[in-house]
């Protein structure tokens, strides 16, 4: 899977309001924080990250799978196809290099 991206997330359930953003420093490296509205049940709160990072990324939600971390706030995403503009897109998110213009 060399064309693949390994994302580490830090989800939180429950939020009064999605949101993609922010670095936590978890047990998988530095982590891309996302808040989500649905709870921590069902799966719900993971279904909800999967989509919302779909969507910061700009890629079809069918592009990112979890690989690990289902019971955790903590959780390894797989994006495929990855590609220098994910890699600086994420690089946006988590560590706030956010573009001027």
């Amino acid at each position: 899977m060399d064309d693949a991206l390994v994302v580490a997330v830090r989800v939180k359930p429950g939020a009064s309001r999605a949101r993609v953003g922010g670095r936590f420093d978890g047990p998988h490296g530095p982590a891309l924080v996302i808040a989500v509205h649905p709870p921590a049940a069902d799966g719900r709160a993971t279904e909800a990250a999967r989509r919302a990072l779909a969507a910061a990324l700009g890629v079809r939600p069918a592009a990112v799978s979890l690989r690990t971390g289902a019971a955790s706030r903590d959780k390894l995403f797989l994006v495929t196809p990855s590609g220098p503009d994910l890699i600086g897109r994420l690089s946006q998110l988590r560590d706030g290099a956010e573009p001027t213009g």
